[in-house]
């Protein structure tokens, strides 16, 4: 287990890492997980070994650690990645981020460019969205006050997402969570899809063929993102189907056989 202090506060993230070529991987996890449980197989498969990999946990989330002051932002997570990735001496890293972690990657590759040179997007957040009460994931937990959330409102939120989202989610500092899904329901000004469209590095978003076109895929296309359907799968691609998942990330990363 690596880690590196990433606040003035003494906060640090922690992250496990596999040794491999340059440049090095990044894998980020979505809201409520933890990337060694959710990206370890899919990163030792043969089509994506060999390269130095860094699977993470963003602050609040898994292994790193949990403050009560930190705002949970979508810019202060990708801050925070940048001081670990830099105190590992990571750059031009291609990033493989999922959901939330797609969003945190997007931000991350705007504000600090030198470190990132690829992104794989896995059904991440483009858009903001509205909070809806009694929803599962961060709509419903960002339609909590902090308050709420904190009185109660987490038991309500653990009941709805079932025991195996729970399972990585549980490991999350509460006001973490409920920040994070707050901040992500929001987004970001430019929207993060705006931001996206602008980056200049290679660029593919990964999602479920089942869930259909993705809205504005067109407009995507035409900036130069790749937008690949994953069949077989759910929200959670490299869970669901991760044969598919390694092989159209592997085409991605120019990585194919």
């Amino acid at each position: 287990m690596r880690t590196a202090t990433v606040t003035a506060g003494g906060d640090r993230m922690r992250w496990a890492e596999l040794p491999g070529e340059e440049p090095a991987r990044v894998y980020v996890h979505g809201l409520g997980a933890t990337s060694p449980a959710y990206f370890a197989e899919v990163a030792v498969h043969p089509l994506l070994a060999g390269h130095r990999s860094l699977l993470i946990d963003l602050l609040g989330f898994g292994l790193s650690d949990r403050p009560t002051n930190f705002d949970y932002t979508l810019e202060s997570h990708a801050d925070a990645l940048a001081r670990a990735l830099e105190s590992a001496g990571v750059s031009g890293a291609e990033a493989i981020a999922h959901s939330m972690g797609g969003s945190v990657a997007i931000v991350l590759a705007v504000r600090h460019p030198h470190l990132v040179s690829r992104l794989v997007l896995v059904d991440a957040n483009l858009d903001p969205i509205a909070p809806v009460p009694g929803a599962g994931g961060s709509s419903g937990i960002a339609a909590y006050s902090e308050e709420e959330f904190l009185a109660g409102g987490w038991e309500e939120a653990r009941d709805r997402v079932g025991p195996d989202w729970w399972s990585t989610m549980r490991l999350a500092g509460r006001e973490a969570l409920h920040r994070s899904a707050t901040h992500l329901v929001r987004g970001t000004a430019p929207t993060m899809r705006e931001l996206l469209v602008d980056l200049k590095i290679p660029r593919t978003y990964l999602l479920p063929e089942a869930d259909g076109p993705l809205p504005g895929a067109d407009a995507l296309t035409r900036a130069g993102v790749s937008v690949v359907p994953v069949p077989d799968c759910g929200h959670n691609v490299m869970l669901d189907n991760p044969q598919a998942f390694v092989r159209a990330t592997a085409v991605a990363l120019g990585a194919a056989e």
